[in-house]
């Protein structure tokens, strides 16, 4: 079935509009996010960036917080399956994901701390959910600051001698 061009027209540019306003580190969360949600073994269909809400992005000192809220729509495609054109499937599930990410600040930004939480929109308004992510993004956000210094295996390691 072929749709004429005054109705997927809008869409596409409306998804080109979206894309082009995000940051590299935005994007960057958002693939990350998609991959993490794909990985999950009850996750059998794929599925695509619906909508980009709530997003912050903070530079200090430490480092560049993002934190944003994703939309996703399922498609007609299965997660294993060859990827053919995919379709958004219309009354499937649309589960939202909130990511947190901290980046240092090099050239190429590496990951200092993230978090993640993906489920029904309902499950995430949750207050005692929506708490822990608050709390859960608070700590991601501080990561990398003042005495957060790394940790590394064996850095405080000190040992005793046997009595003789």
């Amino acid at each position: 079935m072929r749709l004429p061009v005054s109705l997927w027209l809008p869409l596409a540019l409306a998804v080109a509009a979206v894309a082009a306003g995000q940051s590299p580190l935005q994007r960057r969360v958002v693939r990350d996010v998609l991959e993490y949600f794909h990985g999950r073994s009850n996750v059998h269909f794929l599925f695509r960036e619906r909508e980009l809400d709530g997003v912050i992005e903070r530079e200090d000192p430490s480092g560049t917080f993002v934190q944003l809220r994703l939309g996703l729509a399922q498609t007609s495609c299965r997660k294993r399956g060859p990827q053919r054109q995919c379709r958004v499937v219309e009354n499937r599930r649309k589960p939202t994901c909130l990511a947190c990410y901290k980046f240092d600040t090099s050239d190429i930004p590496k990951v200092l701390d993230k978090y993640h939480n993906c489920g029904p929109a309902h499950h995430l308004a949750a207050k005692e959910i929506r708490q822990r992510d608050e709390a859960e993004c608070r700590a991601v956000e501080e990561a990398g600051k003042g005495g957060d210094a790394l940790y590394l295996p064996g850095m405080f390691a000190f040992s005793r001698g046997l009595p003789a």
